[in-house]
């Protein structure tokens, strides 16, 4: 005869306290967070090109504003500095994803190594690049 199916009991709400991600689910997560912070920056971003790409008074006019007004506010040097974090996350976050998607590093251990390696290079990078420009 058929055996009873025995069922385990699932969880009526999603604690995300609980959760434990592994590291490799974090590289990831924040790939996303980074892809949507540098989307939203993206129009101040190229506002800012294309203020410096204009006549000489444009450019000055922009270096003037950003240099006295906004540059000076420890705020601005902090998300800039976001920004920063986002991109080279993003960056070796992406790079990670290519090599796993042509099935090279795709096994337990080396998956965690490669999280490990993005995690490492993007913040020393964000953190030396953050000095120099700070």
């Amino acid at each position: 005869m058929a055996e009873a199916i025995v069922r385990k009991e699932r969880p009526k709400y999603l604690n995300l306290v609980q959760i434990r991600l592994p590291l490799p689910g974090v590289v990831s997560i924040l790939h996303r967070v980074s892809g949507v912070g540098l989307f939203l920056a993206l129009g101040g971003l190229i506002w800012v090109l294309g203020a410096s790409l204009g006549t000489p008074d444009q450019l000055e006019c922009l270096r003037v504003v950003l240099a006295f007004s906004l540059l000076g506010l420890p705020v601005v040097k902090l998300v800039l500095l976001g920004l920063l974090w986002a991109y080279l996350h993003h960056f070796c976050a992406g790079i990670r994803f290519l090599l796993l998607d042509m099935h090279i590093g795709i096994e337990l251990a080396p998956a965690r190594a490669s999280a490990v390696a993005v995690l490492l290079v993007s913040l020393s990078l964000t953190v030396f690049l953050g000095v120099l420009t700070w």
